[in-house]
Parts: structure tokens; sequence; C-alpha cells
């Protein structure tokens, strides 16, 4: 017969830590004054806890004075080492209660000891609550993740974050602390989810935090003054896609500093705007929103892609995707008929559907991998979803739920919209076209959705597969 206990063991290497009773190891964590810690062990429980600290004790030059090892580590934060050794002695590491800035820490320091578990279950939270990090402070996290070389796995993540909610950062108090490097990063890229001139008018906001000594009044420059501003912001005009910005908004907003533009550009410019028919060379940014959508933006379309390639956590696509979301049909577009629908939609492949659900944020949909038919009849599969999102811009809160492979999977009539399951997710024009049904949870995992729920709009889109990324 056996019993049950909860053990008493983490709790008594927790006050063996605490009272150093007996350690025999001193390490030495931070490098100055302010930022400086020593910490008290046991070779024992740091040997068997971690294969970091295994191979120093198996050294031969490892350090002893007076009998006890000695360890330095002044390139980590002793607030994160704390956290770690706790958890190396109880195996007990409370992570919702640090900010992003001590958990990039802890993450550094936990990849550093080679504890993997650790540094796994870190980066998941990290990465789960990126919203939360963004806000508070977005400059500190994007300094953190690019200048660790521990954090690369992070930093196209956040990187595209930024890009597609990019007014966490260019909205922060602390934007023009941003160094210039990431700056430059960030303005290169053409998915920056921005109008240019927002673009524009908060470079020179960080260009005058960058030299002080300038008037923030441009019209009492002197040539000294346009040529210092000039300098400051050099690599960067060219990364700022003055086409895209209306006449209105040039002449109020970019002509004021038109001087530190090269004379070649500022040529091109007025010929651009004087000439209609001239067509400049230069890669427009991304629009927001996929292909013509009002609804989904590229942060959606790759959440579709991995549920679509049901793709594992440590799997996902990140940035590139296999699939381009071809935008077949809009209700309030194109008419919001069964005809309408099937005239755009019938025998396109397979197909993403979103609908806006009125007055709030949410979105739901399905995934037919299949095809959409007039012809009445019922196919089944294993690979359609249905989705939720209770809030579009938060995509971290999406629901998604796959078909068992039951035969009403997918299910076509002429009277019908797109139809997912015996009625888990459908549109009836017989009854109400402004109106979604979800009244029945049989072919699919339940999402928790009202039977009924009137929606502003919809959108059908093409899932077309990439022949190459």
């Amino acid at each position: 017969m056996s019993y049950n206990f909860r053990s008493e063991v983490p709790e008594a290497l927790g006050q063996l830590l605490k009272t150093a009773t007996d350690y025999n190891v001193i390490i030495h964590v931070g490098e100055n004054p302010y930022n400086f810690k020593e910490f008290h062990a046991h070779s024992i429980i740091l040997r068997c806890r971690s294969e970091y600290f295994n191979k120093i004790f198996s050294s031969k030059d490892i350090e002893k004075i007076n009998g006890k090892y000695m360890i330095k580590k002044p390139n980590i934060s002793p607030k994160a080492f704390d956290v770690i050794l706790k958890y190396l002695y109880t195996g007990q590491f409370i992570i919702t209660n640090k900010t992003g800035i001590e958990l990039l820490d802890i993450m550094i320091t936990s990849d550093e000891l080679m504890l993997k578990k650790l540094t796994k279950l870190t980066e998941s939270f990290i990465i789960e609550n990126c919203h939360q990090f963004l806000r508070n402070d977005p400059v500190e996290i994007l300094h953190t993740i690019y200048y660790n070389k521990q954090l690369i796995s992070l930093q196209e993540f956040y990187l595209n974050k930024i890009c597609i909610e990019p007014k966490f950062l260019f909205n922060s108090d602390r934007f023009t602390q941003l160094s210039a490097h990431l700056l430059e990063i960030i303005l290169k890229r053409d998915d920056l989810n921005l109008e240019e001139i927002e673009i524009w008018e908060n470079l020179i906001k960080w260009g005058l935090a960058q030299e002080r000594a300038l008037n923030q009044d441009v019209t009492k420059w002197k040539q000294n003054d346009i040529n210092t501003f000039k300098w400051v912001l050099s690599k960067f005009i060219p990364l700022i896609r003055f086409y895209e910005i209306s006449t209105r908004d040039y002449f109020n907003k970019v002509k004021p500093y038109e001087e530190i533009l090269p004379k070649e550009l500022r040529d091109d410019i007025l010929k651009f705007y004087m000439i209609p028919e001239y067509k400049p060379i230069y890669i427009p940014r991304r629009s927001k929103f996929i292909n013509g959508s009002i609804m989904i933006n590229r942060e959606h379309a790759i959440l579709f892609a991995n549920w679509i390639d049901k793709k594992e956590e440590n799997d996902e696509y990140i940035n590139d995707i296999p699939y381009e979301f071809n935008l077949l049909y809009r209700a309030s577009r194109d008419g919001n008929t069964a005809t309408a629908f099937h005239v755009k939609c019938d025998n396109e492949g397979p197909t993403i559907v979103v609908v806006k659900i009125r007055n709030s944020e949410q979105i739901v949909g399905g995934y037919n991998p299949l095809f959409w038919d007039s012809v009445p009849g019922k196919m089944s599969t294993k690979d359609s979803f249905i989705f939720s999102f209770m809030d579009k811009n938060y995509v971290q809160n999406a629901k998604v739920v796959y078909s068992g492979g039951y035969p009403y999977s997918i299910y076509c009539h002429p009277v019908n919209g797109p139809v997912f399951g015996c009625h888990d997710l459908y549109v009836n024009y017989n009854v109400n076209s402004d109106v979604w049904y979800s009244a029945c949870k049989t072919c699919y995992p339940t999402l928790d959705l009202p039977e009924s729920m009137n929606a502003d709009d919809y959108e059908v889109f093409q899932v077309i597969k990439k022949e190459s990324i």
C-alpha cells in the first residue's frame, strides 16, 4: 500500500537555501556596487539540478577559497539569478508577477545556465503576453531582445508585432530613446502598418530629441541648424515612402523641413505631384489589411496559415507563410444574398470565411478546405475548422476547433451562404441575411457562441498555396 503526501522536500530545500547552512559555494553575481550580490549555495544541489554547474564543479580549474568554491558571473542580473537559484532548490517558479524585462533577464540567464525547460517556459510566457509587455515598455523590450544573442528567437516575433501594431512603439513616451539602429530596421520594413505621414512625423520627433539644442520651431532655423538636422536624419530619409503622402500633408508637414531632403528627391516628388501619369519607382508599404479586406490583417493571416497546416507551438509560421488570401466576396460590396455568395465563391477551392459581429470587435468564421457549391450536399473532412476572436485586435485570445470528420463538416445549399457543420456556424438567407447562427454543437467542438449573432458584414477569401515561400 502506498500513500501520496505533499512533498516537504521543496520547502525544506528552500529553507536550506535561505539559511545557507553548511554552504560550500560562493557565487558573485553582477559587477558594480549597485548591481552586485553574493549568493551562498550547495554544490550537491547545483550539480544534480544543472548541467552547467555540474561541468563547472567537474573542472580542475575551479577556484577555491578557504574550502569553498568561488564562481563569478558579472554579466548576470542578481535579481534574475535569485529567481533561478530558488527554482534550482525548490522546482518552483512564480512567473505571473514579473515584468517583461525581468522575464527577459530570467530567460537570458536560464539559457546561459543551460536550463532548457525554464528557458522554454519563460519564452512561451513572453510570447503569450507580448501585448501587455509592449504596452508597458516597448523600447526597453526591443533593446533587450535585439542586443542579446540569447533572445534571437524572439527578435523577429517582436518586430512583427511592432509592425502590425506600431502605435505601441510610436506612441510610447520613450519612443525618442529608441536606438538609431533599431529605428532604421523598423523603417525599412515594408509591412510597417502606419500611414507614411505618421512615420514622417515620428521621425521628426525622434530627430529633434537627438539634437535638443535645435529650436523646435523650424522657421527659426539657420543654415547650420538645417545641416545638423540633415546629418541626424540622413540615413532615414531614403526609407520614407514620400509618394504615399498626400499633397496636403506634404505641404503642411514635410515642406517645412524640405531642405533636409536631397534636391533630386525634392524634384522627383514635385514631378509626382504635378504630372499625373508619372509613376516613380518605389516599393509601397503593405496595407494594414490583407488584400483588400476591411476586417483582418496580416497577423490574422499568419494565424490562419498555422491553423490550416495544424502547426505545433514550436513549429509555427512567424513571418513568411505559404498561402495567399485572395478576397473573393464581401457581402456589403457584392450583395448580401445567397446568389451573390455562390456566384463569387462556388468552385473556387479552399476558402476562409470571416464574419464581423455587430457592436463589437468580435469576428467569427471558418475554413473550408474543399469548395462551395450551389448543388445541395454534405462533405466530410477533418481539416475544416471554425474560430472566434472575442476581440480581433488581440489574436492571442482566439479560439479554434476542428471538425471531427463528420458527414456534415461542410454543407452546401443554394439558399444558404457558408454552412459549417449541421448548423454549427451558418447564415440562412431564407430567414435573415444579417444573422449568423450557431444552433448545433455536433460536428465541431463548441466555441461557446450564442445561438444567433447579428453581423455587420462578412468576407470570403480564397486560400491559394504559394509555389514557394
